[in-house]
């Protein structure tokens, strides 16, 4: 007998789930910072759930070892196998630039002043230092991990733009500046984009954008394989002696 599951359906509800929550936060809730932080949840909650163990996405500051912050980032999808945690206290949280993956802004709606804000958000951790050491292995030492490129993402309910994701996003997410590179994007309500090796943006319209946007996302992840070996020393270096 044919089993009666179906893929579809199964992402599909988790979109459906996603798209409801946001929708109930950006109508249902009156306060601006109580919306904004409902929605980021709504996103980090998502992302917990579906990313493999390896990966943690959390509200947090970025910091490198030369003592340099990020500003604080929505969403930071980070490592948690190999990277020790550096501080965390009263839902505040900081983690070392080596250990990120991706950083990601949540907002209620795409429109141009909220990416050019992302942009800002994803150029204050790519500019952080991070260090790679060589790594021991069983056939000998290996030489340090090069760098990888650090993923910048907007994530969003609906878009102020008509059509939703046409030209005027294209336009605002060209940019020559690597620091501000945006790579992936969701508008839930409308599709997804992503850039590609080729620095090509791809929009992807149509429904099940958010679950659409999580396996783009976990795509894009695998590509990055893992993250350097951090110079742990160097961070402790600033106890003193």
């Amino acid at each position: 007998m044919k089993s009666k599951w179906s893929l579809k359906t199964l992402l599909g509800s988790v979109n459906k789930d996603v798209e409801t929550r946001l929708g109930i936060a950006r109508h249902g809730i009156e306060h601006p910072t109580d919306k904004g932080d409902a929605s980021e949840g709504i996103w980090l909650e998502l992302l917990n759930v579906y990313l493999p163990k390896r990966y943690e996405a959390r509200r947090a500051h970025v910091v490198d070892s030369r003592d340099e912050f990020s500003e604080q980032i929505d969403i930071v999808v980070h490592d948690r196998q190999y990277s020790p945690f550096v501080w965390s206290f009263g839902g505040v949280d900081v983690v070392p630039a080596e250990s990120v993956y991706a950083v990601l802004e949540a907002k209620q709606v795409l429109n141009a002043n909220n990416v050019e804000y992302a942009q800002g958000k994803v150029a204050s951790v790519r500019r952080l230092h991070r260090t790679s050491l060589t790594i021991p292995t069983a056939n000998g030492l290996v030489g340090p991990k090069p760098l990888h490129h650090i993923l910048g993402g907007i994530v969003s309910l609906d878009s102020e733009w008509s059509p939703a994701m046409g030209q005027p996003l294209l336009d605002k997410l060209s940019t020559k500046d690597d620091g501000r590179i945006i790579d992936i994007g969701c508008v839930v309500s409308a599709g997804i984009f992503e850039r590609t090796f080729d620095d090509t943006l791809v929009l992807s319209l149509g429904e099940h954008a958010g679950a659409r946007f999580l396996l783009t996302l976990v795509a894009k992840l695998q590509e990055i394989a893992t993250v350097p070996m951090m110079d742990v020393r160097a961070y402790a270096a600033w106890l003193g002696k």
